[in-house]
């Protein structure tokens, strides 16, 4: 008989298909098609380089097998073969593959840290995240107890607050952490719809203290076709139109580096647009339960086109300065001049630039990937004007797990 060989292999069920242990791996192992992400056993030598960095776990698997799976066979899964059927070759296993692929899971995160650059890290003081715990095969069952728009009626965006409650299951969250809905139906080709995932907007300990649920914040999405015909978001839509009481399949959680510092002597930058907003109201509702007389402060930099296209914007307002410094910022308001995020940055420069040079200062990005060009431009200039050097301390920010983005 051949003795077992180890092989490493990339969970086709969890993974969201965001390049980043493609762009990681050193020796070029890792490679993908229009299905699924996959590590070339030829060269792979277990350097470990890939596993962090990888928002989900889906790199984290290392089987035994009599024979190494081919790229082919990995092509061509729908999900990891049975563990009991690790050590037989794929030719063996190939039938007992579920049928259900997601061609395009958490198509709202595909790439989503390209902006952080290289490895991404959690932060040293954060606590340790778990993940996978529930599959699309095996997922949690939520009941819908809320669903609130944020957003004025006659409001251009329809954005929702929306509560899970998961009752007798243990779904355990950090902040900065994602789930996967279930989307029923199927799609055109007949497939199940792609996953999606959604950022969780909640502390760890629920809506309530020790409540055993989170939220979500959801803007409906509607799309165009080539004609010029509206074609409705299928995931956002589902989720917004969410009744109480409905039940709602979730897998996950998901995330492993986009997580708040646990440490009270850190200073928080977080910039954000409009849903981008999701994890740093989890962050900001942390720090006030956990620790409020921290000596580390949240600094909360949130854009949007109009004061009622702001997610959160009345609550916000009741947020004391003292624990949230905050600047709203408004790019569509009548008879004044266009104003983004990375504006009210550079109005902010010197304040930023001390924080910079701490090594308690952690930066987190989120919202639309068009922001991450003004928002790195604008960091380099305050960097230049209080005599640091940015491509520098970013790289060491990044070394830290102290820089994080998350764009979409």
């Amino acid at each position: 008989m051949t003795a077992p060989v180890k092989q490493h292999l990339i969970d086709p069920a969890v993974c969201i298909r965001c390049n980043t242990c493609e762009a990681t791996c050193p020796v070029g192992a890792v490679t993908h098609d229009t299905n699924n992400y996959v590590v070339d056993p030829e060269k792979c030598n277990f350097c470990m380089d890939c596993v962090s960095p990888c928002p989900t776990g889906s790199i984290n698997h290392f089987v035994q097998v009599a024979k190494p799976y081919s790229l082919e066979d990995q092509f061509s899964w729908m999900e990891l073969p049975p563990e009991d059927a690790a050590a037989e070759t794929a030719t063996d296993t190939a039938s007992t593959l579920i049928e259900a692929l997601d061609e395009d899971a958490a198509a709202l995160l595909e790439d989503a840290h390209r902006g952080s650059g290289g490895k991404v890290r959690r932060p040293p003081s954060a606590s340790e995240p778990r993940i996978n715990l529930f599959s699309r095969r095996n997922p949690a069952e939520a009941t819908v107890t809320g669903n609130l728009r944020l957003t004025p009626e006659g409001a251009s965006s329809d954005v929702r607050h929306i509560i899970l409650d998961f009752g007798k299951t243990y779904f355990p969250v950090l902040e900065g952490q994602s789930i996967g809905i279930v989307i029923p139906g199927e799609d055109a080709n007949g497939r199940p719809h792609a996953l999606r995932l959604f950022s969780i907007a909640s502390p760890r300990d629920g809506e309530r203290p020790n409540t055993n649920n989170l939220s979500l914040t959801v803007k409906r999405v509607a799309e165009k076709r080539t004609d010029g015909s509206e074609l409705r978001g299928v995931a956002s839509n589902y989720v917004c139109d969410l009744k109480q009481g409905d039940k709602v399949k979730i897998v996950g959680p998901f995330g492993s580096t986009f997580l708040m510092p646990d440490d009270p002597e850190a200073d928080i930058i977080m910039i954000c647009t409009g849903t981008g907003s999701a994890p740093f109201r989890g962050f900001t509702e942390r720090r006030r339960r956990s620790m409020p007389n921290a000596r580390g402060k949240l600094y909360l930099f949130f854009g949007a086109r109009t004061p009622q296209e702001l997610p959160y914007f009345g609550p916000l307002q009741k947020v004391p300065k003292t624990l949230l410094d905050q600047e709203l910022v408004f790019s569509r308001l009548p008879e004044k001049q266009k104003e983004y995020v990375q504006d009210r940055m550079r109005v902010r420069s010197a304040h930023i630039g001390e924080l910079l040079k701490r090594d308690t200062t952690h930066i987190y990005v989120c919202g639309l990937r068009g922001m991450e060009a003004g928002v790195e431009a604008s960091f380099e200039h305050i960097a230049k004007a209080n005599g640091l050097d940015w491509p520098k301390l970013r790289a060491a920010m990044r070394e830290s797990g102290r820089y994080h983005v998350e764009t979409y």
